[in-house]
């Protein structure tokens, strides 16, 4: 329907890709990187240092100058946390990057020759290496759950939640029905929504909301990239100067 409407009504074609939970990507440890001017392979007017790792369970992303301050023109940083914040939109697995601390130690610049655009273009590389010694975890979403059942229905709707992975606390009585609360992943609700009437003969009840993430177990899933991928030196570079310099002063 909204295909049909968007090619109707504006003339766009579109196409549509099954839904997806989006997760998120948390460090695991440390890791810290540099590239310095003019010492290969670094083909920028810029030396950046970047040292990531993990923060407190819901910060987001703090970032923060260690890195001389007044030593280089205030749009030279500006462009490293630009270029810091944007590029840990996709982390190690093409998810967003959270929970993390994200230092400049080191920034020189090569006067009057450098450019902000130096800065902005060489970050993600140093960045992605550092985020890549320092490793991440793919999170999921979780949603608290709370449920009522009656007395009949309860070891049902345990085996039912051990099979979807949740993890559910102590059951409450409460009258002639029981009450269980815990986290599921948001990627089983909808099939906890499905089965619950069924085995409560429609007198359950469940409510759910938004809880956080947790670590994703097994395969972590992958999302596909779409930016310039600075995971990938060469082709970050032909997609940035659309060629693959070795170092500053190459021929063109």
């Amino acid at each position: 329907m909204i295909e049909a409407t968007l090619i109707a009504e504006y003339g766009l074609a579109v196409a549509f890709r099954e839904t997806t939970m989006i997760c998120v990507e948390r460090p695991l440890g440390t890791g810290a990187a540099v590239e310095v001017i003019f010492k290969p392979p670094n083909p920028f007017l810029a030396t950046v240092g970047i040292r990531v790792e993990p923060g407190p369970i819901g910060s987001g992303l703090d970032i923060r100058l260690e890195a001389m301050f007044g030593a280089m023109p205030v749009a030279f940083y500006e462009a490293i946390e630009a270029a810091i914040d944007e590029t840990l939109g996709q982390g190690l697995m093409g998810w967003q990057v959270t929970d993390a601390v994200v230092s400049i130690t080191d920034a020189a610049q090569k006067a009057p020759m450098s450019a902000a655009g130096d800065f902005r273009n060489l970050t993600p590389l140093v960045l992605m290496e550092a985020l890549r010694l320092a490793d991440t975890v793919v999170c999921e979403p979780v949603h608290h759950f709370h449920i009522e059942v009656p007395s009949d229905a309860l070891a049902p709707a345990l085996s039912v939640l051990a099979r979807l992975d949740a993890q559910p606390g102590q059951p409450v009585p409460e009258g002639a029905s029981y009450r269980l609360e815990g986290e599921i992943a948001a990627a089983r609700v909808h099939e906890l929504q499905q089965v619950l009437p069924g085995l409560t003969h429609g007198e359950g009840a469940l409510e759910t909301s938004f809880a956080g993430y947790r670590p994703v177990t097994g395969a972590p899933p992958v999302r596909r990239r779409s930016d310039n991928n600075p995971l990938n030196r060469k082709q970050y570079l032909l997609h940035v100067q659309r060629r693959v310099p070795t170092s500053i002063g190459e021929e063109q």
